[in-house]
């Protein structure tokens, strides 16, 4: 088993905060406000996955992400899909998924272009404990008061279809055509324990409180150790909350009492339980 530590990199964002989330230092008084936290594996480690923790004080963009193939065809190595785990809401926080009614791309564009479709998207209220997959194609826009962490394909490649009047570019080709404007459906509070989501372009899994937890993972498809709350070791090494490790091969961790952990790692399938140690 190998586990490093990633990189820790701090993304000021105009929609960002000063308060962030305990095991992260807030900006010095004066400073800019910090949007994103991003957990950077070495240098040349095409890694699959990326996490990050997102702090909202605005609506952020409306947009969408294009599938595999789409953006294979475009040169990128991958599309998009993504996974939050809301950590924190203000009460009347929301999460834009999918659209009210089913519409067709041309009513999309035109709503996207007159303003309206920030009444036609599906603002869903959020709580602290909800988790969402956001499959490529899915219309959305993270609102504001929210603390989360997401879970992604690793790779920049987002079309933004609206910015509430911002100054900054929209894609509104290239959204459009891999858009599916139609509605989500409901938002879950996430299990306590267990597999969050499997059958995807990634499985997330949750352990929570005091144990030892083993998995069995590739050398070239490393999988990503997210603690959210408390402390514990993996490969001999103490880890805390606010960090992320990056593991591979048979991976033994144990979790102090109080702990939350995220494990995500590639592919569709449970990674095999790995062998005595």
């Amino acid at each position: 088993m190998t586990a490093q530590r990633l990189q820790t990199v701090r993304v000021e964002k105009p929609w960002g905060r000063r308060d962030l989330w305990p095991g992260f230092a807030n900006p010095q008084p004066g400073g800019e406000p910090v949007g994103e936290i991003w957990f950077m594996p070495p240098e040349g480690d095409a890694a699959e996955l990326l996490v990050k923790y997102l702090f909202t004080s605005e609506r952020l963009s409306i947009q969408v992400h294009p599938d595999d193939a789409t953006a294979r065809a475009g040169g990128y190595p991958r599309g998009k899909e993504e996974a939050w785990l809301i950590l924190a809401a203000e009460p009347d926080s929301t999460i834009a998924l999918g659209t009210k009614r089913p519409m067709s791309r041309a009513e999309l564009r035109q709503a996207a272009q007159d303003g309206s479709i920030e009444q036609e998207m599906d603002w869903k209220p959020v709580t602290a404990g909800d988790f969402i997959y956001s499959k490529a194609g899915t219309v959305h826009a993270i609102g504001a008061g929210i603390t989360l962490i997401e879970v992604q394909q690793n790779v920049d490649l987002t079309y933004r279809l609206y910015d509430y009047g911002r100054p900054r570019e929209l894609h509104l080709d290239a959204g459009i055509a891999v858009s599916n404007p139609v509605p989500f459906g409901k938002i879950s509070p996430a299990s306590e324990q267990g597999v969050l989501c499997a059958g995807r372009k990634f499985v997330l899994e949750r352990w929570v409180g005091a144990g030892t937890h083993s998995r069995a993972f590739p050398a070239d498809r490393p999988a990503l150790l997210v603690p959210v709350a408390g402390a514990g070791s993996v490969d001999g090494q103490p880890w805390h909350a606010g960090e992320c490790w990056e593991v591979t091969g048979d991976v033994l961790m144990t979790l102090d009492e109080g702990a939350d952990v995220l494990m995500a790692y590639p592919g569709d399938g449970v990674a095999a339980t790995s062998r005595p140690f």
